[in-house]
């Protein structure tokens, strides 16, 4: 299964804020044996981000969507999700239940009475609503859930959210995926060669060695190499035969190598 994220907000992509889940959840799917296939931005307008779920929920990716699942006038996630289904809205009692404990617990925290008629506190029963069939996803932060419909899993935008969250859904609904993406990588340093020079090498071990993947990472201005390219194989198995004819190919094209790595 592919996996995707989806990361909604104005502030990203105008740079008021920078992006933090990207890298996160790259670093928690490869402590899972597991890799990220793609990811998309998305500022808050309602036709971009309905369209963008709808190929999420279209594409049979296992997929995460951060932000906008608040219930501010700029946050749209809630409502995209269900125009991109087609199904209604509705306040999930596992939700409202959970949203009721947090005004109880804050209300405790602050010495004041429990109010839940108190209209800021029946706007905040908003934060509630989800697609007609959503699943909660458990907020450890706060108690406010996120949701999922299928295969799209939806939190919020905060990091101290969102990511223990994700955890949440890898570890308790895609265990049986775990290690399912693990590679292994060898490189090797090349200096004075040109990529063009070296394509057909990479595309002739490509041919040879089913489920290899050939790699070529130019660099102009390496601290320590400079100028060079790390070319590379990586395979679920062990590459080590792909990489032995990979570095024989360089040697014979004249190649100069530098420093070998696995990964």
């Amino acid at each position: 299964m592919n996996i995707g994220l989806v990361i909604v907000g104005d502030e990203i992509l105008s740079g008021k804020r920078q992006d933090k889940h990207l890298a996160k959840v790259i670093e928690l799917l490869s402590a899972r044996g597991l890799a990220l296939a793609w990811a998309r931005y998305v500022g808050d307008d309602r036709p971009r981000i309905t369209a963008a779920l709808r190929e999420a929920f279209a594409g049979g990716d296992l997929v995460f969507s951060c932000g906008g699942i608040g219930a501010t006038p700029d946050d749209h996630t809630r409502q995209c999700a269900a125009a991109a289904l087609g199904v209604g809205l509705a306040l999930h009692p596992q939700a409202r239940d959970l949203i009721l404990q947090r005004m109880r617990d804050i209300a405790a925290e602050q010495g004041l009475p429990y109010e839940p008629d108190r209209a800021d506190n029946v706007h905040r029963l908003n934060m509630g609503v989800f697609p007609v069939g959503a699943e909660i996803i458990p907020n450890p932060y706060n108690k406010i859930p996120g949701f999922s419909v299928a295969q799209v899993h939806f939190v919020p935008g905060f990091p101290v959210m969102a990511w223990p969250m994700i955890e949440w859904v890898l570890d308790q609904r895609y265990a049986h995926l775990h290690g399912g993406a693990r590679t292994v990588e060898r490189s090797v340093i090349v200096y004075g060669a040109m990529e063009a020079s070296l394509t057909p090498l990479m595309e002739d071990i490509e041919s040879r060695f089913a489920g290899v993947k050939v790699f070529s990472l130019p660099s102009v201005d390496h601290p320590v190499h400079g100028r060079h390219i790390e070319l590379g194989v990586k395979s679920a198995a062990d590459p080590e035969a792909a990489f032995a004819a990979l570095r024989a190919g360089l040697l014979q094209f004249g190649a100069r190598l530098g420093p070998e790595l696995v990964r």
